[in-house]
């Protein structure tokens, strides 16, 4: 999508990128060792068809100075400045996006239309008149096996513990960064700071994965409920007894799947 953006081809773009999932930034984007942002800003501040095409990033990318990784639909979810008020959601969150607008429960309603047809789908797949291909699709795993056993060098963004890695975010926490795949090796790349603009949303993000995971591990619905009270969008909507009581409700709703809460009254 950049390199179209930008009029490059994709495999002569240069890219640094870092964060956690669903929340990493590109901190070096070049071509021919051209610094790209310039050029990136720009085309995305004419607001035309560029800007139109992943609106939330794209204001993102304005006010913050760095581009995110995720998709405007996922995007807003994320974040305090999108889907706190009807204008807002009409504005960013029902066209602007490549492919997920942001609707209320957009891609379990997709999953929930494919419940009726997916078998027709595959039959009709299967009675095709063609040798299903066996080329390598986009997905890293395979290409990742592929160089640990000795096929060469891959690189690819992964997610792995911050050991340092990415210097202003929490030690431990679940970072993505580029990491280098070859014979029987898996090595994490050192990034160093991000971007200060770009910190306080990134670092509390992963910080509150970090307190969702330690008390899934200790049964602690306490720390569940100050996550989720801490979470920029619920925290753009909601008052703290208003998330106290929602995660309460959440708790009831999926009290059978939750196992190490069930001490919980």
């Amino acid at each position: 999508m950049l390199a179209t953006w930008l009029g490059v081809p994709k495999d002569e773009l240069v890219y640094t990128c870092a964060g956690i999932n669903h929340m990493a930034w590109y901190l070096k984007l070049e071509h021919r060792h051209k610094d790209l942002y310039p050029k990136l800003r720009k085309v995305v501040a004419q607001r035309t068809k560029i800007y139109n095409e992943e609106q939330v990033r794209n204001e993102m990318f304005l006010a913050l100075g760095s581009f995110v990784t995720e998709s405007s639909g996922h995007a807003s979810e994320y974040n305090w400045w999108f889907r706190k008020r009807a204008d807002l959601i009409k504005k960013y969150c029902t066209n602007g996006t490549g492919w997920n607008p942001g609707h209320h429960a957009y891609i379990i309603t997709e999953y929930q239309n494919r419940k009726n047809r997916w078998q027709k789908e595959v039959r009709k797949w299967l009675a095709e008149d063609k040798p299903i291909t066996l080329d390598r699709g986009q997905e890293y795993a395979a290409s990742i096996i592929n160089a640990w056993l000795g096929g060469g060098t891959f690189w690819f963004n992964g997610n792995v513990p911050n050991a340092g890695l990415v210097s202003n975010l929490p030690a431990g926490a679940c970072v993505e960064v580029p990491v280098m795949a070859n014979r029987g090796n898996l090595q994490a790349i050192h990034v160093g700071a991000l971007p200060l603009p770009v910190v306080p949303l990134t670092s509390l993000s992963a910080t509150l994965e970090m307190m969702v995971v330690e008390a899934s591990l200790t049964g602690d619905p306490t720390l569940v409920y100050q996550a989720v009270a801490n979470d920029p969008l619920t925290a753009s909507k909601l008052s703290l007894a208003e998330s106290q009581k929602m995660t309460e409700e959440m708790f009831r709703k999926f009290r059978p799947l939750l196992p190490q809460f069930r001490h919980l009254r």
